[in-house]
């Protein structure tokens, strides 16, 4: 494919450098030769210094031939603009990023199809219901719904108290006379390779396991974790932010007893006046005793949404020495963004990262419905839809020619969630969950098409 990234800020980086793994032909464009020195330097793909909403400047970019025009710049206006000029001028598809939270909530009373945009995607929306998602399942360190829910993605690290510490998979998956469950990647601690498990592979303490369940699977995962689903009521978040905002209010609208810690004066009155329901407090939440004194101890989740990641860092690092639950903290450097497990942070949740992984459906091959990457993983989970001209159409699951490096953890019928095992016979307009590996992926992708 054909993609033109607009913003090589470090959402528009980043993607690039995913895409560029995935042997795409990436144009990226931004008006400061700086951030452009860095992707020439790090990534095989062609730059151009300019405004991605100057039409001379799409034409050199040869938009007339492209499958796809990203703009991600830090300007709506620009965005738009970007999006309707290329589709105006023979691009297939366009995604715009936004920031404001009015456009994704009024997203299907407005046409933006006829201005040129296929696509708005939000990483702050992203971000916001992932750690929504996290708060409602506690011991859980990463998450992602299919279909709203029907099947779920679940990430965990595996604790001494886990009862199937030990056992293999087939043995874990007798204790129960269903199977609600299946693991799909998992990765030994301290070691940097990402295992698609079988039934043999064993389960052992330090693990970070990823399942694919559904809502009969969460309450057994619970019981073969050795835990219990604990009740997150009161919850502090640091900064008041778009994100921490936005999550406020929807977690306060959901009864829940939620308090904001803000530095800035200005801006802490000003959602104080908006959430009535929600306790401000305008102190430095970077100060333990403050933080004390507001009953810090007494909170069952400690989210950090600063727009500093050493901050949340470090602020849920004290949340976690206080024995706060859940903590989870937002970080842009993706530097930073593969060491939660080993810190002690529960989750640290990075927008840009979201954001790719939304991306990324339309520049798969196959019927491709949604993609989640798998947080600290070499994998990631592609929802492909079963047509009359995929080659898994009408066969069981154990007679495909599936790699060894790839694994079916589910499949939606009839909007049911369904954990299919190898009897189970593909059909007709089924939902496919496969996790993969890269290496792969492309021989995955081609049962489907």
């Amino acid at each position: 494919m054909k993609i033109i990234i607009a913003g090589a800020g470090e959402m528009g980086f980043h993607l690039a450098k995913l895409l560029s793994f995935e042997s795409q032909d990436i144009t990226l464009i931004d008006n400061k030769k700086s951030n452009l020195n860095i992707a020439e330097k790090q990534l095989d793909i062609k730059t151009i210094e300019g405004d991605s909403s100057s039409i001379s400047v799409l034409k050199e970019a040869n938009v007339e031939k492209s499958d796809l025009v990203v703009s991600l710049t830090s300007s709506e206006t620009t965005n738009f603009t970007t999006c309707f000029l290329a589709k105006q001028l023979g691009a297939k598809r366009t995604i715009a990023r936004i920031d404001n939270a009015e456009f994704m909530e009024n997203y299907h009373n407005i046409d933006f199809d006829s201005i040129g945009i296929d696509e708005l995607i939000s990483p702050e929306s992203l971000a916001t219901e992932e750690i929504k998602l996290l708060i409602h399942e506690s011991a859980f360190t990463n998450s992602h719904d299919f279909e709203g829910g029907v099947l779920k993605m679940m990430g965990v690290k595996l604790e001494k108290k886990a009862p199937f510490i030990g056992k293999t998979v087939m043995e874990s998956a007798s204790v129960f006379p269903g199977v609600h469950f299946m693991p799909i990647a998992l990765k030994n601690e301290g070691s940097e390779k990402t295992i698609i498990p079988r039934g043999d592979t064993v389960f052992s303490e330090g693990d970070q396991v990823y399942f694919i369940t559904d809502e009969k699977g969460l309450k057994e995962l619970y019981d073969l974790l050795g835990t219990i689903k604990q009740k997150i009521e009161n919850i502090m978040i640091l900064g008041a932010g778009r994100i921490g905002a936005k999550l406020a209010k929807d977690l306060s609208d959901e009864g829940l007893n939620v308090k904001i810690i803000e530095i800035n004066q200005e801006k802490a009155n000003h959602l104080a006046e908006e959430l009535s329901d929600v306790m401000m407090i305008n102190v430095d939440g970077r100060n333990v005793d403050l933080l004390v004194q507001e009953n810090l101890e007494n909170m069952d989740a400690f989210i950090a949404t600063t727009g500093n990641s050493e901050t949340n860092i470090m602020s849920c690092l004290m949340a976690k020495s206080k024995m706060i639950k859940k903590t989870i903290a937002l970080v842009d450097n993706m530097d930073y963004f593969n060491l939660s497990q080993s810190i002690g942070i529960d989750t640290l949740i990075n927008k840009k990262l979201l954001a790719a992984n939304d991306i990324f459906r339309f520049v798969r091959n196959g019927d491709i419905v949604e993609l989640a990457k798998l947080n600290n993983m070499d994998a990631e989970i592609v929802e492909f839809n079963v047509s009359e001209k995929s080659k898994v159409l009408n066969k069981k699951i154990v007679d495909l020619n599936f790699p060894r490096e790839a694994i079916i953890g589910g499949v939606i019928r009839d909007n049911e969630g369904i954990i299919a095992l190898g009897d189970f016979v593909i059909q007709l307009g089924d939902r496919v969950l496969v996790c993969s590996t890269p290496e792969v992926l492309s021989k995955v992708e081609s049962l489907f098409l």
